[in-house]
């Protein structure tokens, strides 16, 4: 079969100067062998799959420029991917995954050491991601507001069906990682609410037996990354509740000694990214309490020296993604803690006084990558942003504060760390911000803030 070629395709014939340059460049770090003819560039060739979207860009060995693709046109054919030399290793890599749709590209054989013919058994698979759709918890109207999200744009749209009916005042909600289930906190019912979700809709359905009882006043709730347990931090009861998630249906059943001491008046609770330890902020006591997660039964051990000084009125707690990090919201005191060294007993804190936020700091999110994290200040209306530096806390961004709507209580940042969501309670709104992925500044995109229902109270996307 005739190989399909794009207009920058390596494989046409290059001047001897542009090969003798490109092997200097390419090939003098891994000490190829030029003898004669031998110094020649060569296709790397294989097939392309699924590609229905535009802008898949493919790289070797870090070089530009890319080779791209777009639409159909490839799929089923001989395709070639780059250039290979004699004598050296080569290594494809997606740069950019294709978009309008969104998909999700991987490479099978598409690295190793080049001989001196063609490469002919590379494979670029590519599969449509699946619809990603925003839940909002309305504390003032017992229900949830459902969108999709456009994954270029950040838009929301309303699904058909929503809003959705939840418990009485639900203050907090979580999607688990596969995207099938909604777990919603009802304050005022002391009950956790379980939907499963439509994966091409987006609709709610409330699973069987659902709710379930939780300690008195549930304030957060938390889901392990492998999505085998739900946690709850109960701000009238002092502890926290855990439940074991029954993989087809979704189900809860509470874990044997649950539900586990806490401090004073647990306002959040987080689980690592590593699913290691769960994380609880003690409001009243200035605290934070650390377990680690027993596995296979996901019961909690308290950890030696737990808890932990925090500042004054700790309202919020997240990990980073790297799991190397624990950052916790003062809410009195408008400032960030941040500690390492958990599971070792008492944790070196980073700094404190130097993480000034806005006023009364109520949520924080990290982006996926572990570059920005943004907090949610309730009495200043506006999101304080900040670099995360590796080893070293926090820098804020070079403009330290963006505009919210009235009394911002939940910040997330989707999964693609393209995005960041905001609610803001006292404006029945979400407002949405594009991320400058150099500068970690946040820019609302068109059509921002969206309506939500009455006194929305936290946010989640699915992934």
């Amino acid at each position: 079969m005739k190989p399909y070629r794009i207009p920058i395709a390596a494989s046409v014939r290059l001047p001897a100067a542009v090969i003798t340059l490109a092997l200097m460049t390419s090939c003098h770090s891994r000490a190829p062998i030029c003898l004669g003819n031998d110094c020649r560039p060569f296709a790397l060739e294989g097939t392309l799959s699924g590609l229905v979207g535009s802008g898949l860009q493919l790289v070797n060995n870090s070089q530009e420029p890319g080779i791209g693709f777009a639409g159909t046109a490839a799929n089923g054919t001989q395709v070639v991917f780059g250039v290979g030399f004699f004598n050296a290793t080569y290594s494809l890599t997606i740069q950019t995954q294709p978009t309008s749709p969104a998909q999700t590209c991987i490479i099978t054989n598409g690295s190793g050491p080049a001989g001196n013919t063609a490469v002919t058994n590379i494979a670029v698979t590519c599969t449509t991601n699946p619809p990603r759709f925003a839940y909002v918890a309305n504390q003032g109207s017992n229900s949830i507001s459902a969108y999709s999200i456009d994954p270029a744009t950040g838009t929301l749209a309303a699904i058909a069906g929503s809003p959705f009916a939840a418990g009485n005042l639900p203050v907090a909600i979580a999607v688990d990682q596969s995207g099938h289930f909604a777990y919603v906190v009802n304050q005022m019912d002391a009950t956790l609410s379980e939907f499963s979700i439509d994966r091409d809709s987006g609709a709610l359905t409330e699973v069987s037996g659902s709710p379930f009882a939780t300690g008195l006043s549930p304030t957060s709730v938390a889901i392990d990354p492998s999505s085998s347990f739900v946690y709850v931090a109960n701000g009238g009861a002092g502890s926290v509740s855990a439940y074991a998630i029954t993989a087809a249906s979704g189900s809860l059943t509470a874990i044997t000694g649950s539900p586990y001491a806490a401090g004073n008046s647990p306002s959040s609770v987080a689980v690592d990214a590593l699913g290691i330890y769960v994380y609880v902020t003690n409001k009243a006591d200035g605290t934070f309490s650390a377990f680690g997660i027993e596995r296979p039964a996901g019961s909690l051990m308290v950890t030696l020296d737990s808890p932990f000084p925090a500042g004054r009125g700790p309202q919020a707690v997240v990990t980073d993604p790297s799991g190397g990090y624990v950052y916790v919201a003062n809410g009195a005191a408008n400032s960030l803690s941040i500690f390492t060294g958990i599971g070792l007993g008492t944790p070196m804190r980073v700094g404190e006084s130097a993480y000034q936020t806005g006023s009364t700091p109520y949520s924080m999110a990290i982006d996926p990558l572990s570059r920005f994290l943004y907090v949610a200040n309730q009495g200043s209306n506006n999101i304080s942003g900040f670099e995360v530096l590796v080893g070293s806390g926090l820098a804020p961004l070079a403009t330290p504060t963006f505009a919210a709507g009235a009394e911002p209580s939940s910040v997330v940042v989707d999964p693609t760390g393209k995005f960041t969501y905001v609610v803001n309670t006292g404006s029945n709104t979400v407002s949405v911000y594009a991320i400058d992925a150099t500068s970690g500044a946040l820019s609302p995109i068109s059509g921002s803030p969206f309506a939500t229902g009455t006194q929305p109270a936290a946010i989640a996307i699915s992934d």
